[in-house]
């Protein structure tokens, strides 16, 4: 009688196994049942709503300055490699300076490679520092994002990592398109 075999104690042992591993919620009374329903038709007036609302709105948050600082880091890449828009508009300044040059029969050669080619060099020079000083703007604006929102809560270290490469980039872009604009870098050749 007090004596148990091993299939009664491995019976045993496997029903105390699996009620361990049960949810506590398994076994829930019909008062807790009812009051589940309730709340799922007429919403939940507790506090537990509440204070998952602040952590959503911080991740949105952060979701803002992720996307801020990509977009800086890829302006600033767009500053330095070139754009669309740059290449058009240095082809239409191209084509102008031809025309001008046709018009003109007696323009030296200087006025001819400048309004040619000085002008096109100096456009995508122009478009390449607006696409720098942008990404520069957007990565300081999403450093500077954290002394302005809510105290307490630190930028994650990628999204900083992210806008101090488009700084960077910005601030490289920048300093080209400047030295290509005033022909210091890959001025035109001499023509005397």
């Amino acid at each position: 009688m007090g004596t148990k075999t091993v299939d009664e104690t491995k019976t045993a042992e496997k029903q105390e196994a699996v009620e361990a591993t049960e949810p506590a919620d398994v076994n829930k009374t019909e008062d807790a049942i009812e009051a589940d329903a309730e709340i799922l038709e007429n919403g939940d007036d507790s506090d537990d709503l509440a204070e998952l609302t602040p952590d959503a709105q911080e991740g949105s948050s952060f979701v803002g300055q992720g996307a801020a600082a990509v977009v800086s880091a890829a302006l600033g890449l767009v500053a330095l490699t070139g754009s669309w828009v740059g290449t058009v508009a240095a082809a239409r300044s191209e084509i102008t300076g031809q025309l001008e040059m046709q018009a003109a029969s007696n323009a030296s050669v200087a006025q001819q490679l400048e309004a040619v080619y000085g002008d096109a060099w100096q456009t995508t020079a122009l478009w390449g520092g607006a696409f720098a000083l942008v990404a520069l703007i957007v990565g300081v604006l999403t450093l500077a994002r954290p002394a302005f929102g809510a105290p307490g809560q630190p930028q994650p270290v990628w999204i900083k990592s992210v806008s101090w490469a488009g700084v960077a980039l910005g601030v490289i872009g920048l300093l080209l398109a400047v030295l290509k604009y005033t022909d210091v870098m890959l001025g035109l050749p001499s023509t005397s």
